[in-house]
């Protein structure tokens, strides 16, 4: 019998032989293999493989421990063993696997490279880290206790100047930067300092996919972080177009037990375009299992704003769609939520186009909290917790929650799933559960 790991690298492997026909490989790509001792003619390390490799090639390697840090700049496909993935074991070094298409001139970025079947521990920074680069696959790897050069006080002594804004997490254990086009699929993401993170130092980053994923007891962050950053202008001098982070999907992951290392650490997804001039907009959160973390499971902020002519603030048109969130922990700070919390939008900034629909909440004391000045937020067709607060207004904005169910066919009352604040509309509200899928 196939173990469901060994299925979902299997399935990892399918998907990148059809990805290596889209992406036009070369019929004169060679493959490359490396195993242990460098025996029957392949390479020792994979560094040796990689370099040795031309655009396009594949780089088999065999199960076994390798000390190594891997930097790759060129397109080609890295493959491990599907039943036994080969341990980057990067102790002392910056990162286990770096794609980095910051060394392309003029910074143009590199495409289709694909990462699957490894091991990666014990990285300084990022297990895995992306920058600068379209179409990539990063499927059926297990990332685990990197960030290692994270001090028990905060701060990460040695990270790379163009990485503006992870001095207290080390990047995190998948780190896709400027990147556009891609998938993160089926992955183990655990024991690092946060998961997966999606930022725009180097560049826009959009249009990618994270599916599948396993993202848990990551202590110190979310497990999956969309966070628009400064941009690193004084490393990279040219970005490839605006900055910001917009159109990337979160879908069929589940995401638990991150953020615990200490109050407030970290959600189950966090969505983040902190102050003027960042841009977090139009994601799609759907179908994810989000549970047990230290903030609500969906986290969205904005904590400093600036009016017009002054660069704005755009955390608007993203989607919440269809997630089982139970749990979750409040929101700290001056996001502050008075209990445990499913999703908390909190923005000091103009709020727009947000939808929050068909998610099933369960074991939160509020299941939306929304904190906006200004705009409105729509929830709908949502089945409450009984026992919590259904819609929870801090702000000024108006919440449309018409069309959802609040635990019994009163609608919301003190017998049922409740509101609190003003500005909410819930009338006509459902008779009955919502249908969801994989309910």
């Amino acid at each position: 019998m196939i173990h469901s790991r060994q299925a979902s690298l299997l399935r990892a492997l399918c998907f990148l032989s059809a990805a290596i026909s889209i992406f036009g490989a070369s019929s004169l790509a060679a493959t490359l293999c490396v195993n242990p001792g460098g025996k029957s003619g392949c390479k020792a390390t994979i560094s040796a493989a990689v370099a040795a490799a031309h655009p396009g090639d594949t780089i088999r390697v065999a199960s076994g421990s390798y000390a190594d840090s891997v930097t790759i700049t060129q397109p080609l496909s890295l493959i491990g063993d599907v039943f036994h993935p080969p341990v980057i074991d990067a102790t002392g070094k910056p990162n286990g696997i770096f794609i980095n298409g910051m060394a392309a001139a003029p910074n143009a970025g590199i495409a289709g490279v694909q990462i699957s079947g490894f091991k990666v521990e014990n990285a300084n920074f990022e297990g895995i880290l992306v920058a600068n680069a379209s179409n990539v696959s990063l499927a059926g790897n297990h990332v685990t206790h990197n960030d290692k050069a994270l001090l028990s006080g905060g701060g990460c002594p040695g990270i790379p100047a163009f990485e503006t804004n992870e001095a207290d997490d080390c990047g995190e254990g998948i780190h896709l930067m400027a990147v556009d086009h891609s998938i993160v699929l089926d992955n183990l993401v655990e024991d690092n300092s946060g998961g997966i993170l999606t930022s725009d130092e180097t560049g826009p980053t959009s249009d990618n996919i994270y599916k599948g994923n396993v993202v848990r007891d990551n202590p110190w962050d979310c497990g999956i972080t969309f966070a628009s950053h400064p941009p690193a202008t004084s490393v990279v001098a040219t970005a490839r177009g605006p900055f910001g982070i917009a159109r990337n999907t979160i879908t069929g992951n589940q995401s638990y037990r991150n953020g615990l290392g200490a109050p407030g650490a970290g959600a189950g997804v966090g969505i983040f375009a902190p102050f003027p001039g960042t841009t977090d907009t139009a994601n799609v959160v759907i179908d994810n299992d989000i549970y047990d973390n230290g903030l609500p499971g969906v986290t969205m902020h904005n904590h400093a704003w600036a009016p017009s002519p002054a660069p704005g603030v755009n955390l608007n048109d993203n989607k919440i769609i269809g997630n089982r969130i139970h749990g979750n922990a409040a929101d700290t700070d001056d996001a502050f939520t008075p209990g445990p919390t499913g999703i908390n939008i909190y923005s000091v900034a103009p709020i727009t186009g947000t939808v929050i629909t068909q998610n099933k909440f369960s074991d939160e004391s509020i299941n939306v909290a929304f904190n906006a000045p200004t705009g409105q937020l729509d929830v709908h067709f949502n089945d409450f917790d009984e026992r919590g607060i259904g819609i929870d207004n801090l702000g000024a904005a108006w919440i449309d929650a018409t069309q959802n169910w609040w635990n019994c066919p009163a609608g919301p009352s003190t017998k049922c799933s409740s509101t609190t604040g003003a500005n909410i509309l819930t009338t006509p509200w459902l008779p009955y559960p919502s249908v969801l899928p994989n309910n």
